[in-house]
């Protein structure tokens, strides 16, 4: 962590005694390991987070914030966490990306993974931690080329029958780094501080297989779909088989919730949605129900698709910033829409949402970022809600902008469980 930079604890106003007493717990003593007696500036120390997790072993993860949330459960704040949250906006990411040489090899070795993990809840103060990978990791493992370029990711695409029949369903053994990287973050992190598992859904991780890279039109994506249907069925079973595979290894390494990021499904429409996506979501979502942890699915970009998406079996939908969260709610039928005669409806199902402040929205000036926080924290349910972006945050975002944007969700949402 770098110095001079005030975190938000995980009180509501980032400035109990807890937070205090965890900052001293975190400092290194005398007698620790070389890494731990003498930490680089902007570098968080596993075994020194480890030590707030027993300073912290009152608060048991299943009671943390974050997850009583996604069941819908009473809590003294709205959590918070942000996607990308351990990203390239942090000068400590950058430093540890420079030590692992590329992205892959940050993502493949599972301590530097560990460290990027951690560095948001020891600078930020958020409530939950998300693994730090990519949702393209699994697919070497399939027999996929992968590689990651100042542009973006590149594969060899698979846009034949042939090239789908040569592709196999990975498995543990493809990606032992990955249930590492999980077990070391879990001993490294508070003890009510979540961890999150994740992994891309099926129909974008064939957006990527087949297309070579990110795309705007998904010309050959969507040609597979219309003009040879049998074989992308045949390519998203086998990335389904895949994702569920992978997300079992994650939650049996420690994982205490799950994401599936559908991130370019928004550009099907809703007949081609319930074709090629939501049949393998419903397939993953149903596999994973037995392991008891929180499943999340955020559909970017699919505002369009609401009504479908709040049929599939998850706990928590995640939505961007396309549509007021309260509305969101309306088209995920997880509340009835508002009388202009009566109250509030009252909310029709137990599910949660998650959301959607623009990430852009963290260039805004401070005052600003706390309007904007104000409007969707009043637009939320009391219960069943997490607070974050509606994608990922940008590297361009000033690191004390995200701090203020913890204590100002704490803060707020506090206030109005008093009032």
């Amino acid at each position: 962590m770098a110095s001079g930079m005030k975190t938000a604890g995980n009180s509501p106003t980032g400035g109990s005694t807890r937070t205090a007493r965890r900052r001293r717990a975190t400092a290194p003593s005398r007698t620790s390991t070389r890494r731990e007696a003498k930490p680089r500036k902007g570098r968080v120390s596993v075994t020194a987070i480890t030590g707030a997790a027993h300073q912290a072993a009152s608060d048991t993860a299943s009671e943390s914030r974050f997850l009583r949330a996604c069941r819908g459960l009473p809590v003294d704040c709205v959590p918070i966490w942000l996607m990308r949250q351990a990203g390239r906006y942090l000068p400590e990411y950058q430093a540890t990306r420079a030590k692992a040489g590329d992205f892959l090899s940050l993502c493949r070795t599972p301590e530097l993974a560990c460290e990027v993990t951690l560095q948001p809840i020891a600078r930020l103060g958020v409530d939950a931690a998300i693994l730090f990978s990519d949702i393209l990791v699994p697919l070497p493992g399939m027999g996929l080329s992968l590689a990651f370029t100042e542009e973006g990711p590149r594969l060899d695409p698979v846009r034949t029958a042939a090239d789908i029949a040569r592709l196999r369903v990975a498995t543990h053994e493809d990606y032992p780094f990955v249930p590492e990287a999980v077990r070391l973050c879990r001993r490294g992190l508070p003890a009510n501080v979540p961890l999150i598992g994740f992994a891309g859904a099926p129909f974008t991780l064939m957006s990527y297989a087949v297309e070579g890279h990110t795309s705007k039109q998904f010309t050959q994506t969507k040609r597979l779909l219309f003009a040879a249907p049998e074989a992308a069925h045949q390519l998203l079973d086998k990335l389904t088989q895949t994702v569920i595979t992978y997300l079992q290894a994650q939650v049996e390494a420690g994982a205490q919730a799950l994401q599936i990021f559908d991130s370019w499904v928004g550009v099907l429409g809703p007949e081609d949605f319930a074709t090629y996506a939501a049949p393998y979501v419903r397939r993953i979502l149903d596999a994973l129900r037995p392991s008891g942890v929180p499943l999340i699915y955020f559909a970017h970009g699919g505002c369009a698709l609401y009504p479908q998406v709040g049929q599939l079996p998850a706990d928590v939908f995640g939505v961007d910033w396309r549509l007021p969260i309260d509305a969101a709610r309306v088209q995920l039928g997880l509340a009835r829409a508002r009388s202009r005669r009566g109250p509030k409806a009252a909310k029709v199902t137990a599910k949660a949402i998650q959301g959607n402040l623009d990430p852009i929205a963290l260039l805004a000036p401070v005052p600003e970022i706390e309007r904007r926080v104000t409007d969707i924290l009043r637009r939320a349910p009391r219960r069943g809600f997490i607070f974050n972006l509606g994608h990922g945050i940008v590297p361009e975002t000033p690191v004390a902008h995200a701090q203020a944007l913890i204590e100002m969700v704490h803060r707020l949402s506090a206030r109005s469980r008093r009032g």
